[in-house]
This record gives C-alpha cells, sequence and structure tokens, in this order.
C-alpha cells in the first residue's frame, strides 16, 4: 500500500477538523493509503515534519487556513522530485481554496483528492522565501495574522472585516519604486500586491480578469495613496466594483518585480508575517508544486470556470457591499 502524510491545523477554522477527522481519514484509507496524521503543535511545527519526513510518503495532504497551506508548499519545495499535495481547506477566509473551487466540506474535498487530477501550480520567491499565491504591502494586509485567533473562531471571516473597518482612519502610504520587465513605476501607494489567485482576504474584485495559476505570471496591484478621504472612499469603491481606474489604481503582469524603497516596508506572505525590507525581489517559479486537484476545477477548464466564479462574484457584489456599511453602521453606533 501506499503511504499518505496528513499534516492538520487542529485549530483552525473552529476546529472543524476534530469533527471529520475519522471520516477524512478513512477515506483516504479507503484510496489505498497508510495514513500518518500529523496535527501541529506550533507556527512552522507542519513546515518543519514535511521538510524532515515528506520524502518517504506518496502523497502529502494538509488541513488548515492559508498559513498550513504555505508551510506545507514551503517544506515541499526543499525536495527535487514533486510529491504530490492535497489540501482540505479549514480556514476563516481559504482564499486558495476559493480560487481552486475546493470543495468546503472537509470530507467532499478528500474524497477530490482521491479521485484528483495533478495540477502544476505557479509558486513564489520572495528574496529567497517562498509563498503560495500572494504577497502584500500596506493597508489592511496584516489584519489575517493581528486578528485574535478566538475571534476569528467566533465570527469567521467577518472578524476580518471587522478588524479592517477598525483601521480605516489610519490608512497612510509608503514611496515605493517599483521595476518590471524595463519599466519603472514610482509613487506613494497605500496598497500592494503580487498575487497568482483571484480572491484575496475573501475579495475577488480587486484582482484583474485572466488569472492564469500555470502561466509563470504573477497579477500585480498597486493602489496609488489617496489625498483626501473622499478619494479614499472612490478607491474603495471602484476597488470593490472592479472598476479599475488609472488615476488609483496600476494593474500589470510580469515573472518578475522589484520593490525598492527608503524605508522598510512590512510584507505578509499568504496572510502571514513576511518581515521588513527596503529591497524586495519577487520571481515566479512556474509549476513548482504539484497539487492533486478535481477534474472539473479552475485547473482544468480555467477560462470557463472563471467565467462562472465572475457570475457568482456580480450576482452577490450589491449584498456584499450593503453588508460592509452595516458593519460601519454597527461600530459607529
Amino acid at each position: 500500500m501506499k503511504k499518505l502524510l496528513f499534516v492538520f491545523n487542529p485549530h483552525a477554522g473552529k476546529g472543524m477538523i476534530k469533527s471529520n477527522l475519522c471520516d477524512i481519514i478513512d477515506i483516504f484509507t479507503k484510496g489505498g493509503y497508510i495514513v500518518t496524521a500529523y496535527p501541529t503543535q506550533a507556527p512552522l511545527d507542519g513546515y518543519e515534519k514535511i521538510v524532515a519526513e515528506a520524502g518517504n510518503y506518496d502523497i502529502v495532504c494538509a488541513s488548515g487556513g492559508d498559513g498550513t497551506l504555505s508551510e506545507t508548499v514551503r517544506g515541499l519545495m526543499h525536495y527535487k522530485d514533486k510529491i504530490p499535495l492535497g489540501y482540505i481547506p479549514a480556514g476563516s477566509t481559504n482564499d486558495f481554496a476559493a480560487s481552486m473551487s475546493l470543495s468546503k466540506k472537509m470530507t467532499d474535498a478528500a474524497a477530490e483528492i482521491m479521485d484528483g487530477v495533478f495540477f502544476d501550480y505557479d509558486i513564489g520567491d520572495f528574496n529567497g522565501t517562498n509563498f503560495v499565491y500572494v504577497a502584500a504591502f500596506g493597508a489592511f494586509t496584516d489584519v489575517s495574522y493581528q486578528t485574535p485567533q478566538w475571534s476569528k473562531n467566533m465570527l469567521g471571516h467577518a472578524a476580518y472585516i471587522l478588524e479592517g473597518i477598525r483601521r480605516l482612519p489610519k490608512l497612510s502610504g509608503v514611496n515605493v519604486r517599483v521595476e518590471h520587465d524595463g519599466e519603472v513605476i514610482e509613487g506613494s501607494f497605500i496598497y500592494g500586491m503580487v498575487s497568482n489567485t483571484i480572491s484575496v482576504g475573501g475579495m475577488k474584485k480587486l484582482i484583474a480578469d485572466g488569472v492564469c495559476f500555470d502561466d509563470g505570471l504573477f497579477e500585480i496591484t498597486l493602489i496609488r495613496t489617496p489625498t483626501n478621504a473622499i478619494e479614499l472612499s472612490n478607491t474603495l469603491t471602484e476597488a470593490a466594483l472592479d472598476k479599475f481606474n488609472d488615476k488609483y489604481i496600476v494593474t500589470f503582469k510580469t515573472s518578475k518585480v522589484t520593490f525598492t524603497s527608503k524605508d522598510e516596508i512590512a510584507w505578509t506572505l499568504d496572510g502571514e508575517a513576511g518581515g521588513s525590507y527596503t529591497d524586495v525581489t519577487i520571481r515566479n517559479i512556474k509549476q513548482a508544486v504539484r497539487f492533486l486537484v478535481k477534474p472539473d476545477s479552475k485547473t482544468a477548464e480555467q477560462d470557463a470556470v472563471l467565467g462562472r466564479v465572475k457570475n457568482t462574484v456580480e450576482e452577490r457584489e450589491e449584498a456584499s457591499i450593503s453588508t460592509l456599511f452595516e458593519d460601519q453602521e454597527f461600530i459607529d453606533n
């Protein structure tokens, strides 16, 4: 029988794994694998486990939030040969799972791994550190790891929204020089993002259309610093409505980009603290990690599925914006 290493965060997403663990292991066992289950004990514990032992297994599966996935991928990048990776989302936001159309029901996601097909996904290199789907700086980028775990467990994704709204009055920009493909962009930016995803922080309208997860290119989004409160409101509204205005928002695709600043800028990698730097070089490592995905996911029929996701987002857009203002009214009161 083949062997499977299952690394999971027992605290992610309100501890959902606890009520699904036996069923997941049963699905893996019926799929023909001897399963080793490993609950992570602390940050980087999953990474160290994978670096030390993943080479002894035929498949690695991970369950948790995007931080758990990021640790798993960074661990697998230590191996020359691609070890297939399955992912069962269990966090509060699960941007990667939303992009890849992974099932939210944990047992369904486990079954899809057993029936899955290989897809080689692009991975990022950030000054020598790997990330899965996004490297970002500026407004709200630290919300995911600054929001208390108890709040995320109680409120889920709403915890991020409330924390983000609380920070609105304190937003400020940073002066950055951005270079890519012979072009230079300079200015003050309130937010910058290098991504390979259609969802960041649960928002699906901030990234331009045409995302392809295995083309060797990142999507870059830069939001210029507003000069006043009205401009800030217009910028956030246009971002939410997918109305990219060149006056406020700069977007482009590239395989390599550098960011230079006089003062250190704090970055996040896949929603976790990534350190502060004055010089950053980000490269796309094309098709670096082999995921197991269901055949009808975005990876198998990318253009068609992206179209369906876009329609779904448009249908929910009005309701989402209404919810945002309701949350603001609740905080003000």
